[in-house]
């Protein structure tokens, strides 16, 4: 019979702990978006009515940022995929240099990559109270999470040796970069998309500069929640925040861990 140590039990309860400081306060926080009154407690009863009045007054919140995420991680996919591909193909000190620069709007606090957006294209007409404006900001900022994903598994797989022997077989780069590139860097995209949706989704601080009344995001409309409304709704909205990422988070990873399964099989 295997023993287990007390290094074992300090190392679990010490998890347990971590967890019950993370876990505790979300839970917290969905019991009083559910219950009558917060200030009396589950006592005075459990109720939908506050998660009732986030949907009716914040659903356009919710679906805009859907959008928005939807059409920041095509947008990434689209930029990012073929990025990390050249990066990976021509390895050199100034690719090197661009990928760093690639990650200064990470660096950058969002509030002032929001202000240079403002400063450089506000005055732009129609496009300052777009979605579009939002969807801008957050394809800064997540870019370089779905380059660097990709990027790290292509720099894995042995890239040039894969696409050789495509080429020896008669493949052109269309069919090579299809057939063989995207097939192989599969996992990277996966991760590099669970990224670039979980954080376009809740993202805030560049997106309370760059939203108008017409065009609240989620996490802005949760702000505005919590600030001037009862403490009730701002937890429902939490409740209703963690209906909508959770179930996406659990998908995704699963996907990932498909994948990551599949990859080892196939060696």
């Amino acid at each position: 019979m295997n023993r287990r140590g007390g290094l074992f039990y300090a190392q679990l309860a010490f998890s347990l702990v971590v967890c019950a400081f993370l876990i505790v306060p979300v839970l917290l926080s969905i019991v009083a978006g559910l219950t009558v009154n917060y200030q009396v407690g589950v006592s005075s009863g459990l109720t939908l009515r506050w998660v009732l009045e986030v949907w009716n007054g914040y659903r356009d919140t919710m679906f805009l940022s859907i959008g928005i995420a939807l059409a920041c991680l095509c947008t990434t996919l689209l930029l990012g995929v073929p990025a990390a591909y050249v990066l990976a193909k021509r390895q050199s000190r100034l690719t090197r240099v661009f990928e760093e620069l690639l990650v200064m709007p990470v660096a950058i606090p969002g509030l002032a990559t929001a202000l240079a957006l403002i400063a450089t294209y506000g005055a732009v007409r129609g496009f300052r109270a777009s979605w579009l404006f939002i969807l801008v900001g957050h394809v800064l900022f997540t870019l370089p999470f779905m380059v660097r994903s990709v990027l790290a598994v292509m720099l894995a797989i042995d890239l040039k040796t894969l696409e050789e022997g495509a080429a020896s077989l008669g493949a052109g780069f269309r069919r090579r970069f299809f057939d063989i590139v995207l097939p192989n860097c599969r996992s990277g995209i996966v991760a590099g998309s669970l990224m670039v949706l979980t954080l376009s989704i809740g993202e805030f601080n560049m997106t309370w500069l760059l939203h108008t009344p017409l065009n609240k995001t989620l996490p802005v409309g949760l702000a505005d929640a919590y600030a001037s409304l009862r403490f009730e709704i701002g937890s429902a909205y939490t409740l209703v925040f963690f209906i909508m990422i959770v179930p996406l988070l659990l998908a995704m990873q699963r996907r990932a861990s498909d994948d990551a399964h599949q990859s080892q099989e196939g060696r």
